[in-house]
């Protein structure tokens, strides 16, 4: 079990009013017997929500199936196999990338690699990373109908079927909630396995279930102890204890003293949940980003998640900040990491600091289970339902109206450009008079912000490790000049993560949205577009949900050139 531990300082009191917030409305004991008014006095939003609470009892359930997984990725590797490619996007893929980093692959069974982006680049470079014939592909999607995931199997079933090498649907196994188009596919195309989801769990609370279970038994994980460690925390998190009057909050509700500590911050204005780990953990952030951005982002209020942030000095931040650091026991390879040292610095500086401290990287088995309960708790405490999520529709019919644009055009209507210099292109609907540099533009567009705003950079770019150590300057930077908490995310991925927060979130976010053109477009088989077009129309619908939000956005282009772009928009800073 981990150890948990939190510098709470001047903020103890909000805190332990949450506490007494959750012991008087009895919380637990609602919880346990799945009654959503504790989230909602609407009947209506009431049934919904019990309609979402399947996840509650996932890790008891799935350890029936472990040995059934096991048997599966034995098959799997018997069949000669030696990769697997996921398609899927969000809650569908986030946990399998997570696993994958944390556990790497197990002696005999295939590698695992995440496709979870529609940019050309990406999509080759995985191609040309694996040998297809020995390639069974995973389609991940609750809905069934998620159009990244749609397009992508179009583009690999072609290539796979141009090698004529056996049964096409014996390469493919589906992921997916009963009745949704996706199972229809993948019984009328034979598909080797179809994986049917609990359907009252909500795709980011699906980390314990076959969504996250499946490409985790695949590259070897012994299952019942993974499951094991689930239920454990599961069930300490669930229970109540006997002596609870003698016992710490924190050890007697680990999960609900972490719900309440992030509902009560966020409410005291720390709504900047900034996201730490050790070496070893580092991927866990981006499933925490999306559970924490969609759960809590909507009705002007959330915690917005900064993930992947090298940390920095105490004066470099403002006072909307709690740290979260997760850690594994030091060894050689992160002994001296210099983040430990920094966390201490901000905790001596007076910034809230929770630790958590994982005894061995299968902790974090229990830690996808706390994670979501605490959570749902931060959702009561803001009074706002965790598990919908109303504002990611309009992004999604913005990119289906310009692609139908483009196929009666040949073109989009684009928003208007501004300025151009060293082949970056500056476009804007909301800065209409600018006469200088870009340097001159971007310092003007961030000066605009308020201490407690944040900076979205949202990049629909190849997320190579180059273009990253780009961005991540380029962010720093920003944070540093600006005092600003900075958000870095790749698109089309993060529409599924944090777009939700974006547009249903605190009304604090200024947006710079980063494209570029591909050398040379990927066709989408059966479709007029390719996969360059679906990338422009879903970064061109998220520009305009984001920009008729009323919220300050300006997009960059770099052309042709990422490298070269993303160099001259380091220097801007």
């Amino acid at each position: 079990m981990s150890d948990f531990k939190a510098a709470l300082g001047r903020y103890e009191n909000p805190v332990k009013a949450a506490l007494r917030f959750l012991d008087e409305t009895r919380f637990l004991d609602k919880l346990r017997g799945r009654d959503a008014s504790i989230w909602t006095s609407d009947p209506d939003l009431q049934k919904k929500i019990k309609d979402r609470l399947g996840w509650l009892s996932i890790p008891s359930e799935m350890r029936h199936h472990a040995g059934a997984l096991t048997e599966f990725a034995r098959s799997i590797r018997e069949a000669g196999f030696t990769h697997v490619v996921l398609l899927g996007m969000g809650g569908s893929s986030l946990c399998a990338e997570v696993c994958r980093e944390t556990y790497g692959v197990a002696s005999g069974h295939p590698d695992l690699v995440v496709l979870d982006s529609t940019d050309p680049d990406t999509i080759l470079r995985i191609e040309k990373s694996v040998n297809l014939e020995r390639t069974l592909f995973i389609l991940a999607s609750k809905s069934g109908t998620t159009i990244e995931m749609q397009s992508l199997y179009r583009y690999f079933s072609s290539r796979l079927a141009a090698l004529k090498r056996g049964s096409l649907g014996e390469r493919f196994i589906a992921i997916t909630d009963p009745e949704t188009p996706l199972e229809a596919l993948a019984r009328a195309q034979g598909f080797r396995k179809i994986f049917l989801s609990p359907p009252d769990i909500g795709g980011r609370y699906s980390a314990l279930s076959y969504f996250g279970l499946v490409p985790l038994a695949l590259i070897g994980m012994d299952m019942p102890r993974f499951l094991d460690r689930a239920h454990a925390m599961a069930q300490a998190c669930l229970t109540d204890s006997q002596d609870s009057a003698s016992i710490a909050p924190v050890d007697r509700h680990p999960a609900l003293f972490l719900g309440a500590v992030l509902g009560a911050l966020g409410r005291e204005g720390l709504d900047k949940v900034t996201l730490t780990f050790s070496p070893g953990l580092r991927s866990f952030g981006g499933w925490l980003e999306q559970l924490l951005a969609e759960s809590t982002g909507k009705e002007g209020k959330g915690l917005v998640p900064v993930d992947g942030e090298a940390l920095g000095r105490p004066d470099v931040y403002g006072e909307d900040r709690l740290f979260i650091r997760i850690t594994l026991p030091s060894n050689a390879a992160d002994a001296a990491d210099p983040a430990d040292q920094t966390i201490r610095a901000l905790e001596e500086s007076g910034h809230p600091v929770v630790r958590i401290r994982l005894s061995e990287p299968l902790d974090l088995a229990g830690e996808f289970f706390r994670w979501e309960l605490a959570t749902a708790t931060a959702g009561a405490i803001l009074s706002i339902n965790p598990f919908d999520e109303p504002n990611v529709t309009e992004s999604k019919e913005n990119t289906l109206r310009l692609l139908g644009e483009f196929q009666a055009t040949g073109r989009f209507s684009t928003n208007p450009m501004r300025l151009e210099q060293k082949g970056v292109r500056l476009y804007s609907d909301q800065m209409t008079d600018l006469k200088g540099s870009l340097r001159e533009a971007l310092d003007l567009f961030l000066k605009q912000a308020k201490p407690s705003d944040y900076v979205a950079v949202t990049a629909y770019l190849d997320r190579s490790d180059p273009n990253d150590g780009l961005l991540q300057r380029f962010r720093v930077r920003i944070r540093d000049r600006y005092r600003l908490a900075v958000t870095l995310g790749y698109g089309p991925r993060y529409l599924h993560s944090t777009g939700q927060l974006h547009k249903g979130g605190p009304r604090t976010g200024c947006f710079i949205q980063i494209t570029s053109e591909n050398r040379a477009d990927l066709s989408i088989p059966g479709q007029p577009y390719g996969f360059s077009t679906l990338k422009r129309a879903q970064a061109l619908g998220d520009y305009l949900s984001i920009n008729r939000c009323g919220l300050p956005i300006l997009r960059m282009d770099l052309g042709r050139d990422e490298q070269s772009g993303l160099e001259t928009l380091t220097e801007l800073i």
